[in-house]
């Protein structure tokens, strides 16, 4: 057996990487062929449509994230260093440009354009990290490591936000250390 990617994961790793540089409109299938080295007619195969493509795309990364997540539970049993391992992921992500933006954060600023289906994916990753976020900060709260203004839910909310507002200033200006700045800045803000 073979571990050589597939033609199908050449072409979701180069979507992904098409998409966080313009958005959803911001390429094409020829776009892909020329990167991958392939026709057309090979990524219509495999993705018939590119609402299919960008489905694809955002349900591969939702599994991520959610094995992501899982990892940090399994790995670290403290509410603080959940939150801190997540942050760190994002800011090795950005520093090293290997991930230097969230896909979905991305597509929910197009949310009016996307086609249903990629609007559901994206809609689903953001519950679903707002949910580990409210349990954390919840769990947190409880074990005096964390002091919330407002219930978890609202927090966790209010965190995703400036997480993802933190990407969009490292992106802005250019520095990579933004992120940082922002998103520790809300942590040391709620810890106890």
């Amino acid at each position: 057996m073979s571990n050589l990617p597939s033609t199908a994961d050449d072409i979701l790793r180069c979507a992904r990487t098409l998409l966080v540089r313009g958005g959803y409109n911001g390429f094409s299938y020829a776009d892909i062929a020329a990167v991958v080295g392939i026709r057309k007619a090979s990524i219509h195969h495999h993705f018939p449509a590119k609402a299919d493509l960008v489905r694809a795309v955002v349900a591969q990364y939702r599994e991520e994230a959610r094995q992501g997540l899982a990892t940090v539970e399994q790995a670290v049993a403290d509410p603080r260093a959940q939150v801190e391992a997540y942050l760190g992921y994002w800011e090795a992500c950005i520093a090293d440009a290997s991930h230097p933006f969230c896909v979905c954060a991305l597509l929910a600023t197009e949310m009016q354009l996307l086609p249903e289906a990629v609007a559901l994916e994206v809609r689903a990753h953001f519950r679903h990290l707002s949910g580990w976020l409210a349990a954390v900060l919840e769990r947190g709260a409880a074990e005096g490591r964390f002091t919330l203004a407002g219930t978890a839910g609202d927090n966790a909310e209010l965190f995703m936000a400036a997480v993802h507002g933190a990407m969009l200033s490292a992106r802005a200006y250019g520095e990579p250390a933004a992120f940082a700045t922002v998103s520790r800045s809300l942590l040391e803000r709620i810890a106890a």
